[in-house]
């Protein structure tokens, strides 16, 4: 196969990588509080008050400035900039072998983006992992190769594969469910609106909601993978996070739900 520049699975990933790098820069920060979200369970104590998405935003304000909302931003970098390209061409890979001859139905659009998530979720795991330690706050490491290096040296190669099982359990249905989402509600827009000026604002639209909804569906296993790559050495299965937060949970709201009751 010629590989070129000018090939469209090379346009795929250059376009990818572009995009990724767009929307890390852009939403580094609420990838950092929402990662900082995940991992307060295990420092909660019953009876506590809810911490919410601006407490843990102004304390990182706080605490860290205003550059701290961008920590992470470099390992997100390394990992988006090639894991999107890796996905885009990967995807339109599939799609020219499996269905050139006609556009896919919603089945095989979520089959499609599923598997094209799955090959650049394996690909760009131990970034993310490294990705995952930055934005949590626990570890202080002052570069990616460094990290990577400090992580394989003390606590083994394979800490970088952490969360795999549950990476997949994420990715493969968020990316099936949005590519099958977005494309089945393009599909419905009236052609006096695709074929108009607001053409853009409608497709932006149809990606909000296909984001949204793929989120809802998948954030029990985002949640899992987060703790599983910060605390691999307390958590070394899927299992054993998903029991701990069942733990935390109903520690949590057990006593508020008894007093209210009371």
């Amino acid at each position: 196969m010629e590989f070129s520049p000018a090939h469209p699975a090379v346009k795929a990933f250059m376009c990818g990588s572009l995009s990724g790098t767009c929307s890390t820069l852009l939403f580094q920060p609420l990838d950092l509080v929402k990662t900082r979200l995940q991992t307060l369970q295990s420092g909660v104590q019953p009876g506590s008050g809810r911490v919410g998405m601006v407490t843990v935003f102004v304390s990182v304000l706080r605490t860290e400035k205003l550059l701290g909302l961008w920590r992470g931003v470099s390992p997100s970098f390394v990992r988006c900039i090639p894991g999107v390209g890796i996905y885009f061409s990967t995807y339109f890979t599939l799609k020219q072998r499996f269905f050139a001859d006609g556009a896919p139905g919603p089945l095989q659009a979520a089959l499609l983006g599923a598997g094209a998530r799955c090959v650049a979720g394996v690909c760009m795991l131990p970034v993310t992992v490294i990705k995952t330690r930055f934005e949590s706050g626990r570890y202080k490491y002052s570069s990616v190769f460094g990290a990577l290096q400090c992580v394989c040296r003390t606590e083994g190669a394979k800490t970088l594969f952490s969360g795999l099982t549950a990476t997949l359990l994420r990715d493969a249905p968020f990316s099936g469910l949005y590519v099958m989402i977005y494309s089945q509600a393009k599909y419905t827009l009236p052609q006096e609106i695709s074929q108009s000026s607001y053409a853009p604002l409608a497709n932006f639209s149809c990606g909000v909601l296909a984001g949204i909804l793929a989120s809802i569906v998948t954030q029990p296993a985002d949640v899992v993978k987060t703790h599983i790559q910060v605390s691999p050495d307390v958590f070394s299965r899927t299992s054993d996070v998903v029991q701990f937060i069942y733990k935390v949970t109903e520690a949590l709201i057990f006593p508020t739900c008894t007093s209210l009751l009371l």
